[in-house]
């Protein structure tokens, strides 16, 4: 594998830039395979959020290769939902992991994000999160907390929210779907400290489309007009980039 292009640390954040995104996905899901064998070693389990995007296909495939990872302790959850599609729907994040991920290995368990956002909220809650696998928005959002409704200080797990227009226009950039008429105008999403508060966070952010939004997590005061800006405060965050999203910040960090 390649060397990556540079790593620092912003705040608490740590950054790794990779030479493209198949070597940034590859790193990614190294982090996250040796973290998930610590803690099942340590604890005999582990608990995982999995975010559902596009952006994250390369380190998913990446850490279906690692063949020594306890799939079997693992209990999966996921972060957000358009939860009002039908239960079919390919653009539903449930489905898209379950292509991607968990069809693929025997997990522990799979929680998949209903309507019932109370009993998602309990299992939740019912023991920490040890990792997270985040992305960020095109508007810096984490799940589905756009700058409109993303709150530091959410007494909430989980939540119903509007989507901002530049959240639903980033899923027809995806390739989710055909036309921004055709994306749901709400969804339901695990809330900011939910996420924040998971013990290892692990990011993974390719693409030039989201090179605005890295320059932002990174060199914008911390604050809910760009919510991934609170990834800097988590003591236990990566970031992982590709030469493209990390475009506008390189000459800043090299």
């Amino acid at each position: 594998m390649k060397s990556p292009v540079h790593k620092t640390t912003i705040g608490k954040l740590k950054v790794e830039v990779s030479p493209e995104r198949e070597t940034m996905g590859k790193s990614a899901a190294e982090y996250v395979g040796n973290q998930i064998k610590k803690v099942a070693s340590e604890k005999g389990h582990v608990r995982v959020i999995f975010a559902s995007a596009v952006s994250q296909q390369e380190f998913l495939s990446e850490l279906l290769m690692i063949d020594d990872i306890p799939w079997e302790k693992i209990t999966a959850f996921h972060m957000d939902e358009y939860h009002m599609l039908p239960a079919d729907a390919p653009q539903r994040f449930g489905n898209f992991l379950k292509k991607h991920l968990f069809r693929h290995k025997r997990f522990g368990e799979v929680h998949y994000m209903e309507n019932d956002l109370q009993n998602y909220a309990r299992l939740i809650n019912e023991a920490p999160i040890d990792i997270a696998c985040l992305g960020i928005g095109e508007n810096g959002h984490l799940a589905f907390n756009d700058p409109p409704v993303a709150d530091f200080n959410d007494p909430e797990t989980t939540k119903e929210v509007k989507l901002d227009e530049i959240c639903r226009q980033q899923q027809v950039n995806d390739g989710a779907f055909s036309q921004i008429d055709d994306v749901p105008e709400t969804a339901v999403t695990l809330t900011i400290p939910a996420l924040i508060k998971t013990e290892f966070l692990s990011v993974v952010v390719p693409g030039a489309t989201k090179a605005k939004a890295v320059a932002y997590t990174l060199f914008h005061p911390i604050s809910t007009e760009w919510p991934s800006t609170i990834l800097r405060e988590h003591p236990y965050a990566k970031l992982f980039l590709d030469t493209h999203s990390a475009k506008n910040i390189l000459e800043k960090i090299t």
